[in-house]
């Protein structure tokens, strides 16, 4: 017996017929799945490291992206980029990409040290920006670059891009509908071992907050709202490390543990502990992590993150319409943690905003200066920026 679904060869024939003529009426470029009207955005991406080999997969693979140039310090880095994803142009020096082939967005992979200042140059030289995190190595150097691209017109945007994913989404969305009545508190975490391929990691103005605790810094404030102080402690619990550019064992200069306490504007009191000595199998490359990193509480429900934020697999709730614990959001499909340069190539292209936004980057930022300065003082940390919210 025939399936309903199933037709014959002639009447498969008979309607690619009909969708023929009805393509023969349209303009090339508008029928579904032509790339021809797109606009592309011309990339230069400068550091070719360990973070490249994430994100060079993702933007030379976006319908949206022309990647013109590969630039790094170590040179054969560069070249070896511009080969392996058919990048036409690679330079040693952000100087000599600037004078070299024309682009419109500068992706910063590069030490975290370097961002402030390569950023700078790139508005001066106007350049839009993506910048792995931080954008800054203070909020006050990340606020003058937000003038200073505003002043030129141009566009900074900073990673994070975990307000990207599916799960975030649906967790603003419980929030802002109320699903857990009033929001009292929240704990995220996130730590491993340490990276070994650089010392930039533990030198000054690098440390665990920046690297790690900043994904669950944007999470918390996006959920829950811009962050009004600040109180934390800070340590060094292993004053050496050894890692893979030096013969020699390093200082560690900065935290390589944290525990950070923040108060929202909206009262909610959220914590984020984060750290380099965490045992933790899953911590680094994050496949395999199926317990929470993030839980919010409140007085009709609670919910919580599975996975990493920057790698999540599920969303976790129980309200008081459903005591049961229920698990959404399982989506792992549309997201990533190395796609925020290309989700912004796509929102230039398109000529819309992007949900990342400038302001919340740097207020995450002035959290994570506010960490520091209450652990040198021992007090309470007003801050002072602020950002639209909610982003979703």
């Amino acid at each position: 017996m025939q399936n309903q679904n199933d037709i014959s060869r002639k009447e498969f024939i008979r309607q690619v017929g009909i969708m023929g003529a009805i393509a023969s009426f349209f303009p090339p470029g508008l029928m579904a799945g032509s790339s021809e009207d797109i606009k592309k955005i011309r990339i230069g991406v400068i550091g070719c490291g360990s973070v490249s080999g994430q994100y060079f997969p993702h933007l030379s693979k976006s319908p949206y992206v022309t990647l013109v140039s590969a630039c790094d310090i170590v040179e054969e880095r560069a070249k070896s980029a511009a080969a392996k994803y058919a990048i036409p142009n690679y330079y040693p020096s952000i100087e000599k990409m600037l004078a070299g082939a024309e682009f419109d967005l500068l992706v910063n992979l590069t030490n975290m040290q370097e961002h402030g200042r390569l950023n700078k140059i790139g508005l001066d030289s106007g350049k839009n920006i993506w910048s792995e995190k931080p954008m800054a190595n203070s909020y006050m150097e990340g606020k003058s670059l937000m003038d200073l691209a505003k002043k030129k017109n141009l566009k900074i945007w900073g990673a994070p891009a975990v307000i990207m994913s599916p799960q975030f989404a649906f967790m603003s969305k419980a929030v802002q509908e109320g699903k857990l009545g009033k929001v009292s508190a929240a704990h995220a975490h996130y730590g491993h071992l340490g990276p070994t391929w650089s010392a930039f990691f533990y030198e000054k103005l690098g440390g665990s907050m920046p690297d790690l605790a900043v994904y669950n810094m944007a999470t918390l404030t996006g959920l829950l709202g811009p962050v009004k102080s600040v109180v934390a402690m800070l340590n060094i619990i292993t004053p050496t490390r050894k890692v893979d550019n030096r013969n020699a064992p390093i200082k560690v200069e900065e935290e390589d543990n944290s525990m950070v306490l923040m108060e929202h504007a909206s009262g909610a009191l959220s914590h984020v502990q984060s750290g380099f000595n965490y045992f933790d199998p899953y911590g680094h490359e994050g496949s395999g992590q199926d317990k929470p990193t993030i839980s919010i509480w409140g007085t009709k429900g609670n919910m919580q993150l599975i996975g990493y934020d920057w790698a999540p697999t599920g969303v976790d709730m129980a309200t008081e319409e459903h005591e049961k614990t229920q698990r959404f959001a399982t989506d792992t499909g549309s997201f990533v943690w190395q796609q925020g340069a290309s989700a912004i190539s796509e929102s230039m292209s398109k000529g819309v905003d992007p949900i990342i936004t400038t302001l919340h980057s740097l207020h995450v930022l002035e959290i994570i200066e506010a960490a520091r300065k209450s652990q040198a003082t021992g007090t309470r940390i007003q801050l002072k920026s602020n950002f639209k919210w909610p982003l979703v």
